[in-house]
This record gives C-alpha cells, sequence and structure tokens, in this order.
C-alpha cells in the first residue's frame, strides 16, 4: 500500500481538496493526475506516486489539505479486481455511485481521461455547459474544474441550457457569488492584517532614466516591461536592508538566503496571483524579463504549477498598471516583511537644479510605497531601502 499526500510546499496557504480525479476501485497508472487541490493561487493535480488501483480516499471534495496530510492509499501488491474488492467499502461504494449516477452533461469521446470528474459533472450540470466545447488544460487535456469556472465567467455557455430539474441559485442580477478562490483570498487578508502591524512609508521616483534605457533597448530589438527594472532594482535595494527580505519567526527574523520576488498579476473577476521571479537577486535585467513574461502569460492562461507561486520572499504591486497613482497600505503576503507598490507613472512638473539655478521641468513620475510588518522592519530601514531602490531608477545606467 502506499501513501498518496499533500505537497508540503504550500507557501502558508489554505488549500483544499476541488475534486477528485479518480474514483476507490480505479486503476492509476503512475504520474496519473489523481486529485485536484485548489489554493488562492493556484489549482495543482497531485499525480499518483506508484501504479495500482485506488484503494482508500481519506480527504474527500472540500476537505482543508494541509501540508503532508493524508490524501489516499494507493494498492500496489493485488490485481485490479482484488484491491477494489478489498477497497471499496458500503459507504464509498454508495459516494461514487451516486456520483456516477448524477444527471449532466457526459464525457465527451475526445476526452483523453476517458471521464470527468464528479465535480466538472456538477458545476457543467449547473451551469448548462457542454463539456465537449470545451478546451481543457488539465494533464492530456482533461477539462478540470477551473476550466469550467472560466467559461461561467466568460459567459460562454453553449447547449441547451440547464436540466429542467436543475434548480437555480438564488441570487439577484447585481450579485456576485463568492467561489473558493475569493474566499481564500478574503480570509488570508484578513489574517494578514490581524497578525502584521502594518506600516507605509512613501517616497517618489523619476522613471526619466529607466526610460531613455527601455527605449534604446526597444530600439535593439529588446523589448522590456517597466516591471522587469522595478524587480531588478528591488533586488539590488536588498543590500542596504537585507531584513527587507525577512519574516517574522517566533523566535528570530529569518532572513532569506536569496531574494525571490512575487509579482501581482491580475485576473480580471477571478483576482490575483503572485508568480515568484527565483533569485532575481542573480539574475541580469534581461533574464528578469524573459521571466515574468512567461510567468504572466501562464497566469492569464491558468498554467501556474503550485512551484511558480511558492517560497516568495518579497512582493511587488505594480498597481499603477490600472491607473492607481497610490495604495496604502498595501496587504503583506503572509509570511514576509514588506511589499512594494508602485503607482501610476506619469508626467508631473517638478524642480530640479541645473547649472546652479532651480528649473521647472516635466518629468516622468511615480509614487512608490514600502509596506512594512514593523515588527521586523523599523523605519530607519524602510527609508534607507527606498531611497536606495530610487537612487538605483534614477540613475540607471545607459546601454
Amino acid at each position: 500500500m502506499v501513501d498518496v499526500r499533500v505537497p508540503d510546499e504550500q507557501e502558508g496557504t489554505k488549500a483544499v481538496v476541488r475534486a477528485w480525479l479518480k474514483q476507490v476501485g480505479e486503476e492509476v497508472a503512475e504520474n496519473d493526475p489523481l486529485v485536484e487541490l485548489e489554493t488562492d493561487k493556484v489549482t495543482q493535480e497531485v499525480p499518483s506516486p506508484r501504479a495500482g488501483v485506488l484503494a482508500e480516499i481519506v480527504l474527500h471534495t472540500d476537505d482543508e489539505a494541509l501540508p503532508g496530510a493524508l490524501l489516499a492509499r494507493i494498492e500496489t501488491s493485488s490485481s485490479p479486481a482484488q484491491a477494489g474488492a478489498q477497497a471499496a467499502a458500503p459507504a464509498a461504494v454508495a459516494q461514487v455511485e451516486a456520483a456516477d449516477a448524477a444527471p449532466g452533461p457526459r464525457p465527451a469521446p475526445g476526452n483523453r481521461e476517458g471521464r470527468l470528474s464528479p465535480s466538472v459533472r456538477r458545476a457543467c450540470q449547473q451551469h448548462g455547459i457542454d463539456a465537449s466545447r470545451l478546451e481543457g488544460t488539465g494533464r492530456n487535456g482533461r477539462v478540470t474544474r477551473e476550466d469550467v469556472d472560466r467559461a461561467v465567467a466568460r459567459a460562454t455557455t453553449v447547449g441547451a441550457g440547464p436540466p429542467a430539474t436543475a434548480q437555480p441559485r438564488q441570487f439577484s442580477a447585481h450579485d456576485i457569488p463568492h467561489d473558493r478562490m475569493r474566499r481564500t483570498i478574503a480570509e488570508n487578508m484578513v489574517r494578514a492584517v490581524a497578525e502584521a502591524p502594518h506600516v507605509t512609508a512613501l517616497f517618489e521616483a523619476d522613471f526619466s532614466a529607466v526610460a531613455a534605457h527601455k527605449a534604446a533597448q526597444a530600439a535593439k530589438g529588446a523589448k522590456l516591461s517597466y516591471t522587469a527594472y522595478i524587480v531588478k532594482a528591488a533586488a539590488e535595494a536588498m543590500a542596504v536592508a537585507p531584513a527587507i527580505n525577512g519574516r517574522w519567526e517566533a523566535d528570530r527574523i529569518a532572513i532569506s538566503s536569496t531574494i525571490d520576488i512575487g509579482v501581482g498579476t491580475a485576473l480580471g473577476e477571478k483576482g490575483l496571483v503572485v508568480p515568484v521571479v527565483k533569485d532575481a537577486g542573480s539574475l541580469s535585467l534581461e533574464q528578469i524579463g524573459a521571466r515574468l513574461d512567461d510567468l504572466t502569460r501562464r497566469a492569464r492562461d491558468g498554467k501556474l504549477d503550485r512551484a511558480d507561486v511558492s517560497g516568495g520572499s518579497f512582493t511587488v504591486s505594480n498597481h499603477g498598471v490600472s491607473g492607481s497613482l497610490l495604495a496604502a497600505p498595501i496587504i503583506l503576503h503572509q509570511g514576509q516583511a514588506a511589499i512594494l507598490g508602485v503607482g501610476k507613472l506619469q508626467k508631473r512638473v517638478v524642480v530640479r537644479e541645473v547649472g546652479g539655478q532651480d528649473a521647472i521641468l516635466i518629468r516622468p513620475m511615480a509614487y512608490v510605497t514600502l509596506t512594512i510588518d514593523h515588527r521586523v522592519v523599523d523605519g530607519h530601514q524602510t527609508n534607507a531601502w527606498l531611497t536606495r531602490f530610487v537612487e538605483i531608477l534614477e540613475n540607471w545606467q545607459q546601454p
């Protein structure tokens, strides 16, 4: 008998069992997806560690899945028929039969997994979705619950509509029902504010040098986003205040050995995810730009892995891309000591000394904030970090 456990790298977020992709008594191959787990960041498939038969499901749909918790057991020694007979307790058999007998869309012939999970079937039934018309993003093109959720959000349901027996949800035309991701985000936000004393410092940065460098790189065919410059500058600024890259522990302030910078990426009505540029302190500007392009594209396509959103030691919220000038405080990512906020880049009138005389100039400016966990970082460190961060941006070396 082989145990199937929840992966350890959950980065402090709450995970729940979203849907079982196999049922008790089913034969599975090694690395076959068994179950979907969901956090506020990403949905992850947990594969079977060995070939055999799914003998027991320990955590069921909507159960909390703590790191290392036992999810299921795989029988590897018996024949499939024997293992199925030994494993299927009466209650489990009844549960599986009830799920399989539930009305709703059946698996499409092209579904490579051969069937839809009960969770997907129920969601398709509820929203009147023809699963055969969806593009599956799961392994081997399997339709996942997240695929159904996206279809509902886009209002692109097809087919004849919900069966007559389906009961409509009791929401008004203006209501937005909570999904699990929104609930989990809300819980994490409340927990973060309750546990960490938030303090925000505000500076202003002149992006003239960065804009000139960015234009010069574009002329050479290298397209870089402002976010790439921000991540690079943030990584370099850690040298003057290493605790910014740390976290509060019960007995110490733990400083991360690498600078792993998460970048908030909006997903429209689904909230946001925070993919992480790992070891940003060792990367060039161009390498950071390439990593960001890849992570952002996969985030918006719903194709991030758990490893892509775990392990962050610092976070950037470039909220200015949606028009915001200032946001404070920005809620800390759980377990981190600080988060950088960058407002909208806009031309503003500033006073600069030119030739020994004050001059009124127009420059591309943005407000930058650093919100800190005041248990970990004090005002002196906060201001030292922001001073260095702004200095790097304003004195960016030309190619």
